[in-house]
């Protein structure tokens, strides 16, 4: 066996691992679920029959299925406005500000922190009646503030502006590496043509971090697809249905109710989603993404 061979079979070696877990943890139970959509297996049901495309019929008369989509419309809408804020504080702890290492690491800690602990830290904040927030708005001379978590109108509201400190603070890590790529050259030409701080930052930093925000935001529309943990922990889903996702629906249809076969076609159904918005966005920056 030649110097080549030898390499590459020393290659096929260090990624065997990470393979096999992805086949045993991914690729097979993805065509398992292929195949059980198409049935009515259930945890409880010992015998399981071909039902075709049933699923996908019962799917779209489901009125909690059209509660979970505008829900996750709303959740979605949550990922440009984290990423708008982490630009602009990223924009700032570029600069040369007092504890810029320090207010990082601040920003950046709810990121690596657990969910669980997350949640529950936001559950005593958003507490309707003795919560801190609550408390303010108060002091501030609002008679009757929001009850965030506890009312179907504003839990899903609640839900964002979790999620949206809670991506904060990686969104800002990734925007100042790029912020840092940025030529001093092109700044300072900038400034010497008599180009303003608002002016420097839309006509020349933005469109240089341009491919940094196209990565953010497609990883952040799928991550957010798929987020099941923290709203699991505060709300499960409710009030009612309030805060119930697509990814949460399909939990709750496979773990809560057995229904494998049905949360097997909501899980496809929403594949073809995170498909169909990723090859929209792949068409669409073509317009707005510098390279």
């Amino acid at each position: 066996m030649n110097w080549a061979k030898k390499q590459n079979l020393a290659g096929y070696l260090f990624i065997l691992p990470n393979m096999l877990g992805v086949l045993t943890f991914f690729v097979i139970p993805a065509l398992f679920s292929l195949v059980i959509m198409l049935t009515d297996y259930q945890y409880t049901k010992p015998d399981v029959q071909f039902v075709g495309l049933d699923n996908f019929v019962r799917l779209f008369q489901d009125e909690v299925f059209y509660v979970s989509l505008k829900n996750t419309a709303l959740f979605l809408a949550s990922v440009p406005v984290s990423m708008m804020i982490a630009f602009f504080v990223a924009l700032i702890l570029n600069r040369s500000v007092y504890m810029r290492g320090l207010l990082r690491a601040m920003y950046f800690m709810p990121y690596i922190t657990s969910g669980v602990a997350v949640a529950f830290v936001w559950m005593l904040l958003f507490q309707p009646t003795e919560g801190p927030i609550n408390q303010l708005l108060r002091s501030f001379g609002v008679a009757n503030p929001p009850g965030w978590l506890s009312t179907m109108e504003t839990s899903m509201f609640a839900i964002d502006i979790i999620w949206i400190w809670f991506m904060l603070g990686y969104n800002m890590i990734i925007y100042l590496a790029a912020l840092q790529e940025v030529p001093t050259e092109l700044l300072e030409a900038g400034k010497i043509d008599g180009a303003g701080t608002w002016r420097t930052v839309w006509s020349i930093i933005f469109p240089l971090v341009s491919p940094t925000s196209f990565l953010l935001l497609i990883t952040g529309l799928i991550a957010s697809m798929k987020t099941f943990g923290l709203i699991e922990a505060v709300t499960q889903g409710g009030p009612g249905s309030s805060t119930t996702i697509l990814s949460l629906f399909i939990y709750h249809n496979a773990f809560r109710y057995y229904e494998m076969g049905y949360a097997s076609a909501i899980s496809w159904v929403l594949f073809a989603m995170i498909f169909l918005i990723t090859m929209l966005q792949w068409v669409a920056q073509k317009r707005w993404v510098h390279y």
